[in-house]
């Protein structure tokens, strides 16, 4: 199995990009396999890796359809409401209360 070309933290070459430097270009790896990749070395531990796209091969993102979208803002509405109270908290509820702050801490409220 051949190897990946490497290359150091902000050498590589033009023509290759992250999934990230994509993204902010309007496009997406479509498919293609890593062309490469990128090590940026740390003194603790190992060294972070970035996967390398070539940007030729990129195809366009695909455009939000109405039904993504609306599919998309029922799910940010359902981690808002509050399974106790059933209220939109106005916020993403923490995972770790499981519930909004007011349910969360009653006594807390009605003391401020």
């Amino acid at each position: 199995m051949a190897s990946l070309p490497t290359y150091r933290w902000r050498l590589a070459p033009d023509g290759l990009a992250t999934r990230r430097q994509l993204r902010a270009l309007g496009l997406r790896p479509g498919g293609q396999d890593v062309a490469a990749q990128i090590e940026r070395p740390r003194r603790r531990r190992g060294a972070l890796v970035a996967y390398l796209y070539s940007i030729e091969q990129a195809k366009p993102v695909r455009p939000m359809t109405p039904a993504k979208r609306a599919a998309l803002a029922k799910a940010n509405a359902a981690r808002r409401t509050c399974p106790q109270c059933r209220r939109d908290a106005g916020y993403v509820i923490p995972p770790s209360l499981g519930m909004c702050t007011t349910c969360a801490y009653p006594d807390e409220q009605r003391a401020a």
